[in-house]
Formats: C-alpha cells, sequence, structure tokens
C-alpha cells in the first residue's frame, strides 16, 4: 500500500475573463444590430412602450384622469402632444398611461400561450405515437378557428374586462407556440448529442431539461416576440368592441374606440393612439425578423 505524496492542489477559481463570456457574448451579439437604424429604431420605440407601462409618471406631468371641458378636442399642439380627447382630458397621457394595461394583458396573454404550448408541443414531440397524433388532432383544430373569433367564444364565456381578454388571447395562440415547440422538440432529439446523452446514461428527463429544451427555445422565443405584437392588437381589437375594461381605463383599444364618434371632427383622438399602437406592433415584429435571420 503507497501514499500519494504530491502536494494538494486546490481547485483555481475562476478567472475574471470566465465570469464576463456571457455578458462579452451578448454584448458582440447585440453591437451589430444597433448599428442598424432600423433596428435601433425599433427598439427604442419598444423599451417606450415597456417605461411608460412600468412608470407612466416620468413620462408625462398631465394627470390621466382629470376632465378640461373648456379644452376639450384641442389640436395636438406644444402643450397637448396628442391633443385632448371629449372631456379635455390629454391624450398623450392617457396613452402612457394606458400601456400599463396593454402590456399587461399582452404579456398575460403570451405567458399563458407559451405555458400551454410548451407543454403540449414538448409532450406530443417527446412522446411521439398516439400521443403526438391525437394532440396535433387537437391543436389543427384549434388552427382551424380564427384566433380573433375563438378569443370572442371564450371572453364572451368567461366575461368582460382587461384579465378575461388576456385569458381568451392567449387561449387563442397556443396552438401556434404548440406546433412550433413540437417542430423544435423533434429536430433536436435526433441529433448526435442527445443520442451520446442516451447512451451515457441520462435519463429522459436529464436529456429534456438539459440538452432539448435549450436548444429548442430559440423559435420558440422569437415566435414570443411575434406574438407579444399579435396579442397587444388582438386585446386592442377586443377592446375596441367593448370588452375590455370599463370606462374611464385608459386602455389603447379603448382610446381608438373612444375617438370614433370624432373622426371628421377630431380624427387625432383615434389616429394618434392607432399609430402609436401600430408604432409599437411593427417595431416588435421587426425586432423578432431581426432575430429570427441567425435561425434560417
Amino acid at each position: 500500500m503507497t501514499t500519494d505524496t504530491r502536494p494538494f492542489r486546490a481547485a483555481a477559481p475562476a478567472t475574471p475573463w470566465k465570469r464576463r463570456t456571457r455578458v462579452q457574448r451578448l454584448g458582440q451579439a447585440v453591437a451589430p444590430l444597433l448599428s442598424r437604424p432600423g433596428f435601433a429604431l425599433a427598439l427604442l420605440v419598444v423599451l417606450f412602450a415597456l417605461a411608460a407601462a412600468v412608470v407612466p409618471q416620468w413620462l408625462t406631468h398631465f394627470d390621466p384622469y382629470a376632465t378640461s371641458p373648456a379644452a376639450k378636442l384641442t389640436a395636438p399642439g406644444a402643450a397637448h402632444w396628442f391633443g385632448t380627447d371629449e372631456l379635455g382630458r390629454d391624450l398623450y397621457t392617457r396613452v402612457v398611461y394606458g400601456a400599463s394595461l396593454s402590456v399587461q394583458a399582452a404579456l398575460l396573454a403570451v405567458g399563458i400561450a407559451l405555458a400551454g404550448g410548451l407543454g403540449l408541443g414538448v409532450l406530443a414531440g417527446f412522446a411521439g405515437g398516439r400521443v403526438d397524433a391525437a394532440l396535433m388532432r387537437v391543436i389543427d383544430v384549434l388552427l382551424a378557428l380564427p384566433g380573433l373569433l375563438l378569443a370572442l367564444v371564450i371572453v364572451t364565456a368567461i366575461g368582460f374586462g382587461t384579465v378575461p381578454v388576456a385569458i381568451a388571447v392567449g387561449v387563442g395562440i397556443i396552438p401556434g407556440f404548440a406546433r412550433t415547440t413540437r417542430a423544435e422538440v423533434l429536430r433536436v432529439k435526433t441529433l448526435p448529442y442527445v443520442e451520446a446523452a442516451r447512451l451515457g446514461g441520462a435519463s429522459w428527463c436529464r436529456t429534456l431539461l438539459r440538452h432539448i429544451l435549450p436548444n429548442a427555445w430559440g423559435p420558440v422565443a422569437v415566435l414570443a416576440t411575434l406574438d407579444f405584437g399579435a396579442a397587444i392588437l388582438a386585446t386592442a381589437g377586443l377592446s375596441f368592441l367593448g370588452f375590455g375594461a370599463a370606462p374611464p381605463a385608459a386602455e389603447w383599444g379603448t382610446l381608438i374606440a373612444n375617438g370614433r364618434h370624432f373622426l371628421i371632427t377630431a380624427p387625432w383622438v383615434s389616429l394618434l393612439p392607432g399609430l402609436f399602437v401600430v408604432a409599437v406592433v411593427f417595431s416588435l415584429n421587426h425586432l423578432a425578423r431581426t432575430f429570427e435571420e441567425p435561425h434560417r
């Protein structure tokens, strides 16, 4: 019996450059994109909308609910950038404060769709066989129904309000997430490193969590960004029809609906909030398409 007399060497601490590796990679990936004027402008619009949803009081000093009958239907100008509505309320302020309800509804809708779609897609792609066939037939039926019509049916059944509208929209976009996730799981699980992990003794659960899901996440994240814009449009559309938050709540769809009676005399009441919503949705779509380019 021999004794190892070699001196004990402690594990070398992680060097600073290793700790900064991920940050550097992220910076290297984003830096070329920021040099594109379209991407930079789209990013600024999205960041402005998110800031309006979180800290609207930083972006305006008006009260979104303060009325001023003497200043009703004032045209856009230096004092009121978007003009005023039929009650004299500052329209820019109401658009800014309306971002909170609209963005929260869209986030809730995408979260519901992401959770449901990921669960169904992973189960169908990973289990295969009859489970895959049965789940995909259900998804095909849901895809055959127009998303807005399905959302209308759901919101009529569960009630009106911001949360019911978000739930209805989220359920309506689950099928797209499910099909995309299933396709990526089917692609990734046949790759050599996944088979090597299984031959190495890794369980199916460990293989799914460590190898399949991280590598199948890219297209799903791009779809989530695209559907976030679609969810904003859908929730605004349902609010325009009267299914969203009750007045005087400032919600983008409700603001557009309030101005439909003044399209001739004061077109800015509907036009400017509508243009702002279009700018946010187009910016989200541009960001998603830009991030999608490496996956093509």
